[in-house]
């Protein structure tokens, strides 16, 4: 049998952060943020909010619309996320208790934007190996709200929080997960990053004042390697199951930001209209973004069996992937 999705659950906190907010912390231009970004607003979670909080609401809609029972039928747990709640233990064993799970494998994954792709392919292993005929609840799930320099229009502009969660299981062969392509290239990390918070950089006083424990990011050279890596990892997952471009009916994209993903589609010739944006109303959301932009999709049109879904992102580290989908 082969591993699919069977249901998917997505949360997005209530307070809503426009750019006449980002406006007035950063003095860049509203019409600068929108012709920039392509971001109109994003979604904070408000204070006392913790990842597993985002995560909880988005794995228990994904749960229930997997029908009576998923829970106890979950073999393992496996949440992405670059912000979790804290250094340890793992935000999904947080999660674990929050849902009221038995015992079963729960372990935090990150990379970055890309962590719900990786996520996604290790629960298809275990289903596919020593987990056969169980469920995994994949969850991706990140608080960028927690670690933005209010002051640095190129990143806050950019990012929200959000959840996003799907339940993988058996589905009948010639459905489900066809091809994966994941890459990390490590000599790059330095282009996005938390500095301090780590055994490299404590996070003490020091750290604090040159602002170490926020995000940073160098968007020029992510940029030129969003548009170089996305195009050849998709390439090389559509070569692996033999299909081109044409033949996929869906493309869920990490949301990093609407121009970018307007620049890439105009590059190798695709349709908007075949791309779910969630970017212009809930920001780059990291881990959560390829889940959350997937229930979108899924709630602006409902999925059909037999449609070609291709999945891809770009994260820091630098990671990249992509995955082909056929949906049951």
């Amino acid at each position: 049998m082969a591993i699919g999705v069977l249901s998917i659950g997505s949360h997005a906190p209530g307070l809503i952060v426009n750019n006449r907010k980002i406006s007035e912390w950063t003095g860049a231009g509203e019409d600068w943020i929108e012709q920039r970004t392509g971001v109109l607003e994003r979604r904070y979670a408000e204070p006392g909010t913790a990842t597993s909080d985002l995560a909880m609401s988005a794995a228990l809609e994904a749960l229930e619309a997997a029908g009576p029972g998923a829970g106890e039928r979950l073999s393992a747990l496996i949440v992405a996320t670059c912000t979790p709640d804290v250094p340890q233990p793992a935000t999904a064993a947080i999660l674990q208790h929050k849902l009221g799970l038995r015992a079963v494998p729960s372990f935090d994954l990150n990379a970055v934007c890309s962590g719900f792709l990786y996520g996604l392919t290790l629960g298809e292993a275990m289903l596919s190996g020593r987990f056969t005929g169980g469920y995994a609840l994949v969850v991706g799930a990140d608080m960028f709200s927690a670690i933005m320099d209010r002051t640095d229009r190129r990143t806050v502009s950019l990012f929200g929080d959000g959840a996003g969660a799907v339940v993988l299981g058996e589905v009948p062969e010639g459905y489900g997960i066809q091809a994966v392509d994941l890459v990390t290239d490590g000599d790059l990390h330095h282009y996005v990053g938390v500095e301090a918070g780590g055994t490299r950089t404590p996070l003490d006083g020091r750290a604090r004042a040159r602002g170490a424990h926020f995000f940073r990011m160098d968007g020029r050279s992510v940029r030129n390697y969003a548009l170089v890596t996305l195009r050849k990892t998709i390439g090389n997952a559509l070569s692996e199951c033999d299909l081109g471009f044409e033949d996929i009916d869906r493309f869920i994209f990490h949301q990093a930001n609407t121009r970018l993903l307007e620049h890439f589609a105009a590059e190798v010739g695709l349709d908007m209209a075949q791309i779910t944006l969630t970017a212009p109303f809930l920001g780059n959301t990291a881990a959560a973004s390829i889940p959350l932009t997937l229930h979108q999709a899924h709630r602006e049109r409902p999925l059909q069996r037999g449609e070609r879904i291709l999945m891809a992102s770009v994260g820091g580290g630098m990671t990249a992937g992509a995955v082909v989908l056929t949906w049951y």
